[in-house]
């Protein structure tokens, strides 16, 4: 160790370097610090640490003002900053023209037109055909079939006034078919024309005194032979159709005897649906050819 003038130096205490010697009060002790230099010292930390941290602080704040004004630059730059960006046009999509020609469905066939004239009713005209089975059943009421016939003299097949108006009008076949339920007996006849006119002016020419002939045999008793019985006429397409209905005790018919009347307009209806669906599977054939 080295001496100098004045005695041996003592070391300088730093407050602010770390591990440096304290410097003492001269008018202490040397065993006792001198607490005015130690306030002094930790004062003036204290001062610096509060300039620290507020110029910290503007600083801070100085940074979130500019990224606050850059976002606001951003937000509202002029027209000049957007229409600086590229730009892409999209093709605007073309309607694709249908590859097909609109087309018009045919009206359906009416059945009716195969059954008005001979040119087009051309199916098997039979008995069988129109009348088939052994029994019709309307409802809850069964009716036995009995006996039928085909006359291609129309006058033959009828009686009173009707002969002659079918034989005007060009009749060329009459079919005929009996049925019975309960004493009761009818007999109903589809008389065939070449067209639907010869047909309409046949009904219309027919009177109370135009009827069918009761057909017998095969279990069905006489019936309608001098006594009052009930009748009916109608035609569709080429056909007129009548029927005859009375007791087969031979007993009159009268206005009460409503089950009489009920079974003849139940075979005239009979005969009507018949007619129709010849009509029908005529009009299905055709449609599917």
């Amino acid at each position: 160790m080295s001496f100098g003038q004045g005695g041996p130096q003592q070391p300088q205490w730093d407050p602010w370097k770390p591990q440096s010697e304290q410097q003492w009060n001269a008018g202490g002790t040397a065993d006792t610090p001198d607490w005015a230099a130690l306030a002094e010292a930790s004062e003036a930390r204290a001062k610096r640490r509060r300039v620290f941290f507020i110029g910290g602080g503007a600083l801070a704040t100085v940074a979130i003002g500019a990224a606050v004004a850059t976002a606001v630059v951003s937000a509202n730059g002029s027209d000049d900053d957007v229409n600086a960006l590229p730009s892409a046009t999209l093709p605007s999509p073309t309607p694709t023209a249908p590859s097909f020609e609109p087309t018009t469905a045919p009206p359906p066939l009416d059945p009716k037109d195969f059954v008005s004239t001979k040119q087009k009713d051309t199916a098997p005209l039979t008995p069988d055909g129109l009348f088939p089975g052994t029994r019709l059943t309307v409802g809850s009421t069964v009716y036995q079939k009995g006996p039928t016939d085909s006359q291609k003299s129309c006058a033959t097949a009828t009686a009173g006034t009707l002969p002659k108006v079918l034989t005007a009008n060009g009749c060329t076949l009459v079919m005929r078919a009996s049925y019975t339920v309960d004493g009761i007996a009818s007999t109903v006849g589809i008389a065939v024309f070449d067209t639907e006119a010869q047909a309409q002016a046949a009904k219309k020419q027919a009177d109370n005194k135009s009827i069918v002939k009761a057909l017998t045999g095969k279990g069905v008793k006489n019936f309608c032979n001098g006594a009052v019985c009930f009748s009916t006429t109608n035609s569709y397409g080429r056909y007129a159709y009548f029927t005859l209905t009375g007791f087969t005790s031979g007993k009159d018919v009268t206005k009460t005897d409503t089950e009489v009347m009920r079974t003849g307009n139940d075979l005239a209806d009979f005969a009507f649906r018949q007619i129709r669906r010849r009509g029908e599977v005529q009009a299905s054939a055709a449609a599917n050819q």
